[in-house]
């Protein structure tokens, strides 16, 4: 329930950090130019906290914490006082209307690259992109790619960091399929390329598939193979093996990684293993039936060996293997735009590749999965959550301005139409894209819920 709890605060406070600068944008904007500004709310609903200014604004902070919105004098939508004709939105020059409906997705951006340069300037610790397993006959394999190859570079770009290299690789795939990397090999470095064919891009943008997909990953944590619990009733508590046991052996065969481990018992279902186990000063070895039980995330529900323990080793890594990322104030600034204009053009290649079918709808998340990654990183500390808002901010200002008539961007076209027409656009024309934005926005918030239900239920 703790965790529960957890991701939903995250998940208020994300929402309501992001739509709070996202109005703000609108707002300052909207001031600076003139414009009758009426009310400004952070959240919907009843109001629980109402001030008007002196400028005659009304702030409000709404009870449903989930939204926010800036309401301007507009005839559409209310009768305007006379004097206040001239800065009603309606009456705006065209080009100031655009630059206030911008403004929103201005600042979501603003936002990011302020949260990015607060975090290089702090230290962002990461991972070098060391290659640590690749399988035979992939597409990485047939590249030339070796298990200990130090990626350097992606398309041309330097890559410092696992984190770095995933976001660059990404966009290559989705982009031409061709993914250029320059790698460090025993002080070397050399050219690899991995072709993946058309037919083959499209499941490799499903989310977490393209890992396994193109054929390698990275470099893994040392886990030991210790004993942290056993569950009751399981293969391991009748056994007798207890919490703190060190697992030396499988049959003989030696582990050191509790990832090897589990893939070996993985294999072994309702087969009997001997497990080399130290425990204090003894060794002993224990016999111990492999159950085979239905892997629950599966999608064929098949049976995998399980005994029914956890780990209780601390995961590490080699010191070489870790890089910090710290940079001055003004040194992290190129950083910060860098890490936003990059997020971005990722987000915007993967929208428009799913519009032409070339990437996975899989990729839309709903409210539980933003929910979830909400929690996981607030729980991971300060730095991990602000990396998220940035993330979410990004994609917040990127959705704004697609144009959907009822979205930011929509809006702005509307504008440039009666610029270049030299009126506006009928009202019923507004309405029928009015119509057809909604139905496009229901048919994108349906497809998150059904990837949701799908990923959790």
């Amino acid at each position: 329930m703790s965790v529960v709890l957890i991701q939903i605060l995250s998940f208020i406070v994300a929402i309501g950090v992001l739509v709070a600068v996202h109005e703000f944008g609108h707002f300052w904007v909207a001031r600076r130019l003139g414009f009758k500004v009426l009310r400004f709310s952070v959240g919907f609903g009843r109001p629980i906290a109402r001030r008007v200014g002196r400028d005659g604004v009304e702030y409000v902070i709404g009870l449903i914490p989930l939204g926010g919105y800036v309401r301007l004098a507009d005839e559409r939508e209310s009768p305007v006082a006379e004097a206040d004709l001239p800065r009603a939105f309606t009456r705006r020059p065209w080009w100031q209307r655009v630059l206030v409906l911008v403004a929103g997705a201005g600042a979501n951006f603003l936002f990011a690259i302020v949260a990015f340069w607060c975090l290089y300037l702090a230290g962002v610790p990461g991972l070098k992109p060391l290659i640590g397993e690749v399988r035979a006959g992939s597409y990485a394999a047939q590249a030339g790619l070796r298990n200990g190859d130090e990626i350097v570079s992606v398309a041309g770009a330097g890559v410092a960091t696992i984190e770095a290299a995933v976001i660059s690789t990404l966009y290559q795939l989705v982009d031409e399929g061709r993914i250029d990397l320059q790698v460090r090999r025993g002080g070397v470095v050399s050219p690899v390329a991995i072709l993946v064919p058309p037919a083959a891009r499209r499941a490799l943008t499903e989310p977490g598939a393209w890992s396994d997909g193109l054929g390698f990953g990275f470099i893994r944590p040392h886990l030991p193979v210790i004993v942290g619990r056993v569950v009751d009733g399981g293969a391991a508590a009748a056994a007798g093996l207890q919490a703190g046991d060190e697992i030396l052996a499988i049959n003989g065969e030696r582990v050191t990684e509790f990832v090897d481990f589990r893939a070996l018992i993985t294999q072994r279902a309702g087969t009997t293993v001997d497990l080399d186990v130290r425990r204090g000063t003894a060794d002993l070895r224990l016999p111990v039936q492999v159950r085979a039980e239905i892997d629950p995330s599966d999608p064929q529900q098949r049976r995998v060996g399980r005994i029914g323990i956890a780990p209780g080793g601390q995961a590490t890594f080699p010191a070489s293997a870790q890089v910090l990322e710290r940079y001055g104030p003004f040194a992290a600034v190129g950083p910060a735009l860098h890490r936003t204009w990059q997020t971005t053009a990722v987000t915007l290649k993967f929208l428009w590749r799913m519009v032409t079918g070339e990437v996975s709808l899989k990729n839309v998340n709903g409210p539980l999965s933003i929910a979830a990654y909400a929690g996981i990183s607030a729980r991971e500390g300060l730095a991990s959550f602000l990396t998220f808002l940035a993330a979410v901010s990004i994609s917040l200002g990127v959705l704004n301005l697609m144009p959907v008539p009822v979205l930011d961007g929509g809006q702005v076209v509307y504008q440039l139409a009666e610029a270049v027409k030299g009126s506006p656009l009928s009202m019923r024309l507004q309405a029928i894209g009015q119509q057809v934005g909604i139905a496009l926005l229901i048919l994108l918030m349906s497809l998150a819920f059904y990837n949701d239900v799908r990923h959790f239920g």
